[in-house]
């Protein structure tokens, strides 16, 4: 049985990755969550298989992330399992208006601390606690608004969020070769989603939630060991840095 884990779990991608996992009895999914008090109606509709796990973490407060991974280890230890496949999904863009002419600080840093620290000390704490399999895959959740040769072509949007995604694509290829030097088969890439149907995507959006993570599974389980630190979008197609 598969084991997954998905940050971000309780709305927009990742409880589409939730919704589709689940469909599979097969499938051990551990489905994080920000705060367990928190309206969690459509996760445990999509969850209802007792071999989903809802857990709280905060991906911006590492003690957090420390605590999930502790109560983590002792789900899944107890029962001779490890994680498989990492989502790391959880994201903000919280000054999308705002140019690199009016970033504000706090905003940028607190984008930073999400999007990158959190996919950073995710894995870390998780490997720490032996929970990630020799063979694991790691999906960090990026956009097309992180790669400098789409960009300097258009649009130049949302720089916190750029910039900060950016980041997570730097973080993914040191990623990529620190875990294999525990985990020899281990894989980790990026993921653009594409622009999706989310509270973060807007209505606008070109793709339904289903398209999107249907995409991103199918490359998801074909990644093999010449893909590590990849930058993908969920078509399968390969992007540019």
């Amino acid at each position: 049985m598969p084991v997954y884990c998905i940050t971000g779990a309780n709305r927009g991608i990742g409880l589409e990755f939730v919704r589709q996992l689940a469909a599979s009895p097969d499938n051990t999914i551990l489905a994080l969550t920000r705060s367990l008090s928190s309206d969690l109606t459509d996760l445990k509709g999509a969850s209802s298989s007792s071999s989903t796990h809802i857990l709280e973490c905060e991906v911006g407060d590492i003690r957090s992330i420390q605590a999930f991974a502790q109560k983590a280890s002792k789900l899944l230890l107890g029962k001779d399992q490890k994680i498989d496949f990492l989502v790391n999904n959880a994201g903000i863009n919280g000054t999308s208006a705002q140019n690199t002419l009016s970033l504000d600080p706090d905003g940028l840093l607190s984008q930073i601390k999400i999007n990158v620290l959190g996919p950073a000390k995710t894995a870390e704490f998780l490997l720490g606690q032996d929970l990630l399999a020799d063979d694991v895959r790691v999906l960090n959740m990026t956009s097309g608004l992180a790669s400098l040769e789409m960009t300097s072509e258009g649009p130049r949007k949302a720089a916190g969020y750029s910039v900060s995604k950016a980041a997570l694509n730097m973080l993914t290829v040191h990623q990529g070769v620190n875990l294999r030097d525990r985990l020899p088969g281990a894989v980790v890439i990026v993921m653009d989603p594409g622009w999706v149907k989310t509270r973060l995507g807007g209505h606008g959006a070109a793709l339904e939630p289903h398209e999107s993570v249907e995409g991103m599974l199918h490359v998801l389980h074909g990644l093999k060991d010449e893909d590590n630190c990849g930058f993908f979008h969920h078509s399968g197609k390969k992007l540019p840095w």
